[in-house]
């Protein structure tokens, strides 16, 4: 296994993450979900990603579950929240907390950050951020990101809120891979800032969930080494198979960087496919937002704002 350095944090973390999703999949058993959590770290993965909002919650109960037994002192264990509220942050990291069975997370972060107002709620004196900085002053979470999957603008937008407000976040998810090189691209617009503040970079759907795979330009450990070609500290892939743990494992040991003539053939095999995003629908639809289907996991609006809307 490949380990690299999150960030300025100095935490050192695998370069391949377990993704919490697909763990909790109703085609994936609960005992499986368990020994592949366990078989991913006994292989030297050290990365462990959920959400509050996975699977209705299935995911994080899994997770938690799998990493008894001394299996959590070995992890670094990432989760996110959607809230946008201080209090429904509040809520539902302390759900997360239960569900994961521990005190403590390494790192929380702000879920789909999707839209422009969202880092306005985040930042606002009744905002998510404040409880989140809350948590962490009581010991509950470690470090503090973001993510996002719809535009890079937004991750800019999102950095540029935080920066008015006096903070550096510790880590930043999105979308990293050989389609995302030629179309609204998150490697060329967000990376290099995030490379540049010395923020850990967490590259996520580097197959979309198979669907890049759909193209027929790329195969999944091409996928994978994409990603880990780039400056990343982590690459958290969906894990649902003993199969597709074999397959990321031996991704990591294959891996060498691409030389620059590879670098170019990979990318002008993709250039055609990506050109109009039709394969990273997580940006040209809604079909991957889930707080876009789900406006009550937010929460409220700021009390002092709502007022523009009384009659």
């Amino acid at each position: 296994m490949i380990y690299r350095t999150l960030g300025n944090t100095g935490e050192k973390v695998s370069a391949i993450g377990v993704g919490g999703w697909h763990l909790g999949l109703p085609r994936v058993s609960e005992a499986d979900s368990i020994r592949i959590v366990r078989a991913a770290i006994d292989r030297g993965i050290t990365f462990m990603d959920n959400c509050w909002d996975y699977n209705e919650g299935a995911s994080e109960v899994r997770m938690g579950k799998a990493l008894r037994d001394g299996y959590r002192d070995k992890v670094f264990l990432m989760t996110k929240i959607d809230g946008r509220s201080r209090a429904e942050a509040a809520r539902q990291l302390d759900q997360s907390l239960q569900r994961l069975q521990v005190e403590t997370i390494d790192l929380v972060q702000h879920h789909e950050v999707l839209r422009f107002e969202d880092p306005h709620r985040i930042f606002d004196e009744e905002g998510a951020h404040q409880a989140l900085l809350d948590a962490r002053q009581a010991g509950k979470i470690r470090y503090l990101g973001f993510t996002g999957h719809k535009d890079p603008q937004i991750h800019l937008h999102m950095l540029r809120v935080a920066a008015a407000a006096g903070f550096r976040f510790d880590a930043v998810q999105m979308p990293l891979n050989v389609m995302d090189a030629h179309f609204r691209s998150f490697e060329q617009l967000v990376l290099p800032e995030l490379v540049r503040e010395g923020i850990g970079v967490l590259g996520m759907k580097s197959m979309a969930n198979g669907i890049l795979l759909k193209s027929g330009t790329v195969d999944p450990v091409e996928c994978l080494h994409y990603a880990l070609h780039l400056p990343t500290s982590v690459v958290i892939t969906g894990i649902d198979s003993m199969e597709i743990l074999d397959q990321a494992c031996q991704a990591a040991d294959s891996f060498r960087p691409f030389e620059p003539v590879e670098l170019e053939s990979l990318l002008s095999r993709t250039v055609e496919a990506a050109r109009t995003g039709y394969y990273e629908p997580f940006k040209t639809t809604s079909l991957f937002d889930g707080t876009a289907a789900n406006p009550q996991w937010l929460g409220d609006e700021p009390e002092r704002l709502r007022q523009f809307f009384t009659r």
